[in-house]
């Protein structure tokens, strides 16, 4: 478990404590490939437009070391009846950037998007 500050583009800040898995533990174990640059994280959510919900981040930034694959939050794990297997946790970034439900990791080399929220990958 780890304590860790979630801010809004509001203005509001809250502090939680989260457990699940560092992210930088899961980029161990898959070995991703050297041109991955970036990671989608997509949700079982819809998006705005229709579609998946996603977003990425840099591989970088995603490596970061308070980035996490939560799975519980103040000893409470969330049942399976919430479908929500994992939240993308990183602290240095703003809520919204922080994918719920999560279902698909991708790692990529790059990202280009055509039209509202589909992207091509190249």
């Amino acid at each position: 478990m780890r304590a860790q500050e979630n801010a809004g583009l509001q203005g509001w800040t809250g502090v939680a404590q989260w457990g699940g898995l560092e992210f930088k533990k899961l980029v161990e174990l898959v070995k991703p490939l050297p041109e991955a640059k970036k990671v989608v994280f997509y949700s079982f959510g819809e998006g705005l437009y229709g579609g998946t919900y996603y977003d990425t981040q840099d591989l970088a930034t995603a490596l970061y070391s308070e980035c996490l694959l939560a799975y519980e939050i103040i000893h409470y794990r969330f049942p399976r009846s919430m479908k929500r297997p994992l939240q993308l946790r990183v602290e240095n970034q703003l809520g919204y950037k922080m994918v719920r439900w999560i279902k698909e990791i991708s790692f990529i080399a790059s990202e280009k998007r055509s039209g509202q929220g589909r992207r091509r990958q190249e």
